[in-house]
């Protein structure tokens, strides 16, 4: 199963229907056949379907009862991106036994919240991103535009002189190229989900185990090695007395939160940090692309539009 490219978005809403239909009495393996036959692409791929409306390998059009899932969590880490996160909590849930209908629910929050922070540091890159391909573009406007001017560019390219411009304006251009995605991927946000593995934990308590079963849990359900800041939450949770599930949730929407605030203030600092390789790279390619071919052609006299210009003086 390769894997599937599907956003926090489009998961959430995956999830919710699929929350409602647990909710109702339905089993998971038949609910999850319901959303494939409704259109559902991730059900689909988890189902092996080949074409929407929970058609089979023949074409023939299988009823929910016929759609057999051994291990959705598995069938879950497979199709990759945040389904493999979805399958930590489906397989914690499943362990404990919590109610996985409001686990999936409670999921389906952050994944949305998640989808959220995303789009704001999308938003955000937007303009930073498209003066970078703007800018990128000028040496070549140069060069089109003292050809439509009339000047020999092509000739001065190939001159000693010209091919020592070209070759440096071309590595100024890639040099800024890579530059300027190096700063861009730097201002992507973090893809893991922000508060994971608090999610997790409270889900896993949410079951009623004791917390070091929790904890154990977790970590053996792939959510990977237990955070310092959830240990810290569960120690005030201890010492507190309070009810441990809410303050894991509290503190995964801190860090939610966290996250897209850092994300903005990222996007807000690459505006300023593309200065650098549009005023060390760009710019100076530019010259050597741009203005150094028609200094060039002045100098050399090959300006067709300044001699037909004398010409006609002339007469």
């Amino acid at each position: 199963m390769s894997v599937l490219t599907v956003g926090p978005a489009d998961a959430a809403e995956t999830l919710q229907r699929l929350a409602v239909l647990l909710e109702a009495g339905v089993a998971p393996a038949r609910a999850w056949a319901l959303l494939a036959q409704d259109g559902d692409v991730t059900a689909q791929r988890m189902l092996g379907d080949v074409s929407p409306g929970g058609e089979g390998a023949g074409g023939a059009l299988l009823r929910p009862d016929e759609h057999p899932m051994l291990d959705p969590a598995e069938s879950m880490r497979r199709l990759g991106g945040c389904w493999a996160d979805v399958a930590v909590a489906w397989r914690v849930a499943q362990t404990v036994g919590a109610p996985l209908a409001p686990s999936l629910r409670q999921f389906a929050g952050a994944l949305r919240s998640a989808a959220e922070v995303r789009d704001d540091v999308a938003v955000a890159l937007a303009d930073p991103r498209a003066t970078a391909r703007l800018v990128a573009w000028l040496p070549a406007v140069a060069i089109v535009l003292g050809l439509a001017l009339g000047f020999d560019v092509a000739a001065v390219l190939v001159h000693p002189v010209g091919i020592g411009c070209a070759v440096a304006g071309a590595a100024l251009m890639l040099a800024a190229r890579l530059w300027t995605a190096r700063l861009v991927a730097r201002a992507e946000p973090d893809p893991r989900l922000a508060g994971l593995q608090s999610e997790i934990v409270a889900i896993a308590l949410s079951g009623g185990v004791s917390l070091e079963r929790a904890l154990t849990v977790t970590s053996a359900a792939g959510a990977g090695e237990i955070e310092t800041e959830v240990r810290a939450v569960l120690r005030l949770s201890q010492r507190a007395g309070a009810r441990a599930v809410e303050l894991l949730r509290a503190d995964a929407a801190e860090q939610r939160r966290s996250a897209r605030t850092q994300g903005r203030l990222r996007a807000a600092r690459l505006s300023s940090r593309l200065l650098l390789p549009m005023g060390v790279c760009t710019l100076p390619a530019f010259l050597l692309l741009g203005v150094a071919p028609l200094l060039i052609s002045v100098l050399g006299g090959s300006t067709p539009l300044l001699l037909t210009s004398a010409g006609l003086a002339a007469a």
